[in-house]
């Protein structure tokens, strides 16, 4: 079984909707990336390049950690060049706010005033303009230094030395942030005016950890390994995830594997976790792929 490439045509719901951004990194060129999609026009402010940076970088460092990462972020958005703290680079950005229907930061509290686009200034020049505000914590912790992995830690998702594979509270905070621009329009139109949304990257990573948190994943609950259609095996030539859990699954697995009862109790027990492992060994990927697909047994496997 191999991952599909969406074939539906977006909606582009938001087109002749101006967004300019400021927001650096990932969760704010995320969040871009998917508005531009929806059909906003999308214009993104960024800082001088770093002096030590190699010709042609961006001034957000996304530019120089990963160029190919930055391109795929940018497709399709405007990028302008503006140093907010001089006379010139204030110019270019209040060109651009006053075509704008949504402003979106990811600076502290403290350095938007410093900049003249807190709240309430840009609500007494911009009366119908929305601010999004994407920080690491809400307030009154908005001005603390944090990251993706201190979210995910407080929030409870790093177990051991390992560094989780992706950057889940960044990404999870690039989906709050587009769906309050989303709110911010709806707003707007019902009353003509501006709305300030903040998205908090560390209610990202707590929003993720719900089911963690109300004991779905955690060690032997059903999500957690408890149950033996939802696991990580190994097989002959790697590994084979799989997510056989509701009933009319389970029975597949088990009329495959061998387990002649595939009730929830039964499901949940050494025996069936050890007959279910011991018969995934005998498989290669290919052949697990095929009896997936001919037993609607849902799976995917690994290299090792």
């Amino acid at each position: 079984m191999h991952p599909t490439t969406p074939t539906a045509k977006p909606l582009r719901a938001l087109k002749g909707v101006r967004i300019v951004s400021l927001a650096l990194n990932l969760p704010g060129p995320a969040a871009l990336m998917r508005l531009q999609s929806m059909g906003a026009t999308c214009v993104k402010l960024e800082p001088p390049a770093l002096a030590q940076a190699p010709a042609g970088t961006s001034g957000d460092p996304m530019g120089m950690y990963n160029p190919a990462a930055y391109a795929t972020l940018h497709q399709g958005v405007k990028t302008l060049t503006a140093d907010l703290k001089t006379a010139t680079g204030q110019k270019t950005l209040h060109l651009a706010l006053a075509k704008a229907d949504v402003l979106m930061t990811s600076f502290r509290p403290s350095a938007l005033k410093k900049l003249g686009i807190d709240w309430a200034t840009l609500r007494r020049q911009y009366p119908s303009l929305s601010l999004v505000e994407i920080v690491g914590a809400p307030e009154p912790r908005a001005e603390e230094p944090g990251h993706d992995l201190t979210y995910l830690a407080e929030a409870g998702l790093v177990q051991g030395l390992d560094l989780p594979p992706t950057l889940y509270a960044d990404m999870g905070g690039s989906l709050m942030a587009s769906e309050s621009v989303l709110q911010a329009r709806l707003a707007q139109l019902k009353t003509g005016k501006g709305v300030r949304l903040q998205v908090a990257l560390s209610d990202a990573a707590h929003y993720l950890a719900l089911p963690r948190t109300w004991g779905l994943t955690t060690p032997g609950a059903a999500v957690g390994g408890g149950h033996a259609g939802y696991r990580v095996y190994a097989c002959k030539n790697g590994r084979v995830a799989v997510a056989a859990l509701e009933p009319h699954f389970a029975k597949s697995l088990c009329a495959q594997a061998g387990v002649p009862d595939a009730s929830v109790k039964s499901m949940m027990s050494a025996a069936t976790h050890s007959t279910v492992a011991a018969w995934a060994s005998t498989k290669t990927r290919a052949q697990l792929e095929a009896l997936g697909s001919k037993y609607d047994i849902p799976l995917y496997t690994l290299a090792k």
